[in-house]
């Protein structure tokens, strides 16, 4: 979550702010699970954020764990700390204890423009996620489940004003947009027509990188032994000597990122070079390199094996925003790889019957059969992706298939006299 969170304030930055939060503030909601990223993120990038979060426990777990810098309940004090920290050019992230729905409006009606503005409360759950306005964090379980219907229905109100004021602050000059959590669409069917003049965040900023096939590499070290990632670490900065953003997440991610579990690592890398690490791994297993076997597997939001209209296929160039055969065509094209397991599932941030994603996971194990299988999952799962987009008519996906030399049956070729024709497959 921290990586592909990294990735897309990155993106904001490259598109906006000429490569850099640097002095540059954002305004976010939610410190959970996915949220809790948000700070650190951020921080990455150089930025400045202030973080709203209605449960103090979630604001101490994220404090004590080094995510956010400082915590205050009084929004006069974040925001002075957020001032100093963007006037002195200081990564800095400030959680404050308060409700979105009720913070947002109030820095709409004091005109605070932040330049970056986005949400990641639980709004894809009205009832079991999201807490209205003048509810506690400690009040909401009880009213649950006393009075399920009059939950949901606060919920919904509180939304409409949260959303209403994120559409307000674009208008006052911040770059606003959905960090796929459905607050836009539970909006929407509470009755805010406006709800989705704000983008997505895959739409604006994350798709260009779908394209080429490029999204989350994830892999664990089943030995238990951090020393084993490190040293996949140096595989992978050594593999892709140029590419800066990779060379400065690792170091962070190095430096401040604890692990919790099993030693494991991320990080965003495109087709053809997802196949040439996890071989590269496999060949540190095969020499004894490390002390086991590592799982090599990705993030559900990835650039082919997802249709989830409200969050990574939102307002696809063909209109097939809501097909779903592609997540089904990627899951059985990673079984027939060669995968060590596949998996298909449904919510993925936005909620149960938004969306559907399927999942790989492949072993580095050193062997030769295991090299094959491995080689032929990390090109079939990113190969999806750039056959997806090209599918759906984006000039960078077709450029992509063409320079990879994908054969893509639909995908139309110039025959020389300057007449299409059709790929031969």
């Amino acid at each position: 979550i921290l990586q592909g969170t990294y990735e897309t304030f990155a993106a904001v930055a490259g598109t906006h702010f000429s490569g850099t939060l640097r002095g540059r503030t954002v305004l976010s909601a939610g410190l959970g699970g996915m949220g809790g990223a948000q700070p650190m993120a951020v921080t990455m990038n150089d930025g400045v954020a202030l973080i709203v979060e209605v449960d103090p426990a979630r604001i101490h777990r994220r404090l004590s764990g080094g995510w956010v810098d400082r915590a205050t309940d009084r929004l006069d004090d974040a925001l002075r700390w957020v001032d100093e920290a963007k006037r002195a050019g200081r990564p800095h992230a400030v959680a404050l204890l308060g409700n979105a729905a009720e913070v947002f409006p109030a820095l709409v009606k004091r005109e605070i423009v932040f330049d970056i503005v986005t949400d990641q409360t639980s709004a894809h759950d009205p009832l079991g996620g999201y807490i209205p306005e003048g509810v506690t964090s400690e009040e909401a379980p009880q009213l649950r489940q006393r009075a399920p219907e009059d939950y949901v229905k606060r919920s919904r109100s509180s939304i409409v004003r949260h959303c209403a004021a994120m559409v307000t602050m674009q208008s006052l000059g911040s770059v606003v947009f959905d960090y796929g959590n459905n607050l836009r669409g539970q909006a929407r069917e509470s009755g805010f027509a406006d709800a989705f003049s704000y983008p997505g965040f895959v739409q604006a900023y994350v798709r260009p990188q779908f394209c080429e096939g490029r999204g989350p590499f994830r892999w664990v070290a089943l030995s238990g032994d951090p020393r084993d990632i490190f040293r996949t670490d140096r595989v992978v900065l050594g593999l892709f000597p140029k590419n800066d953003a990779l060379a400065r997440w690792i170091r962070i991610a190095e430096e401040r990122v604890p692990f919790q579990g099993l030693p494991a690592r991320i990080c965003w890398l495109g087709y053809g070079e997802r196949a040439q690490a996890g071989l590269a791994f496999s060949e540190l297993v095969g020499r004894g390199d490390v002390a086991a076997p590592i799982v090599i597997g990705r993030d559900h939001l990835d650039a082919g094996s997802v249709a989830s209209p409200y969050r990574e296929t939102e307002g696809m160039r063909d209109g097939s925003d809501a097909v779903a055969d592609w997540p089904i065509l990627n899951a059985l094209v990673n079984t027939g790889a060669g995968a060590t397991w596949v998996s298909v599932h449904h919510g993925g941030g936005v909620g149960i019957g938004y969306s559907i994603h399927a999942g790989q996971v492949v072993i580095a194990d050193g062997t030769r059969l295991g090299d094959q299988k491995l080689e032929r999952v990390l090109t079939t799962d990113p190969g999806t992706g750039v056959i997806r987009h090209a599918d759906a008519g984006y000039p960078e996906a077709i450029g992509a298939a063409r320079r990879h030399g994908l054969k893509i049956p639909m995908l139309p070729t110039n025959d020389g006299n300057g007449e299409q024709g059709t790929g031969n497959g």
